[in-house]
């Protein structure tokens, strides 16, 4: 059984390693939107499946959570965002897909030498999980620093939130109530950043950061 959970937890980390780098892959931000639903669907069975494994009911409701608000509630409500706005479908980024896939690639290579090395003592399910965790949590970053548009940045944020979320379950868990108010926090952020993006698109018809800063230097 033992072997049976270490290759069912590996592979759904891995997984979301993957998913990541697909996110990073998408030029469209509607195929962008979706490739979130799908990160963050597998993190919930990530998520479920340690729950199992641990006996922790408790992380049974973080799934659930995932799952709900954001494999459905928040990809639908960026897609109703975009229709609403009008914003611009094709994703801008700083650099090409290219060297920013290479550039994850070494990230990837330098989370699984780094964790692997500082929890050589650890449980070898956590840490194999938490270099799977810090992976994704650098792919997120990575995504945040290489789009130029606005949306893609929350996706990024978000994705790099799951990272944590796969840490902390990793790690024999985290309280629940830590984990419901994360949750809440994630949310609210995200209704934030809503009435963010209305209110920039309402004042500088677009959400690309590149031309706000041209407009920002413009004004000085």
């Amino acid at each position: 059984m033992r072997g049976i959970a270490f290759d069912v937890a590996h592979m759904l980390a891995g997984s979301l390693v993957l998913v990541s780098f697909i996110q990073l892959y998408q030029d469209r931000l509607m195929a962008l939107i979706n490739v979130f639903a799908a990160h963050a669907l597998v993190l919930a069975a990530s998520v479920a499946w340690q729950a199992f494994v641990q006996d922790a009911p408790h992380l049974y409701l973080t799934a659930v959570i995932a799952l709900v608000f954001k494999a459905i509630v928040i990809p639908a409500a960026l897609h109703r965002i975009i229709v609403k706005l009008g914003i611009h479908r094709e994703i801008e980024t700083v650099v090409g897909v290219g060297p920013t896939m290479l550039l994850g690639i070494g990230l990837v290579a330098l989370s699984m030498v780094v964790m692997l090395r500082v929890t050589a003592d650890a449980d070898p399910l956590a840490r194999e999980d938490l270099a799977f965790a810090l992976s994704v949590i650098l792919l997120g970053l990575l995504m945040m620093v290489t789009r130029r548009n606005a949306v893609s940045q929350v996706i990024g944020f978000m994705s790099l939130e799951n990272g944590l979320v796969l840490a902390a379950t990793g790690a024999k868990g985290m309280p629940l109530v830590v984990e419901i108010s994360v949750a809440f926090s994630v949310l609210i952020a995200f209704i934030v950043i809503g009435i963010f993006l209305f209110r920039i698109r309402e004042r500088f018809d677009t959400v690309d950061m590149q031309a706000l800063d041209r407009f920002r230097g413009e004004r000085r």
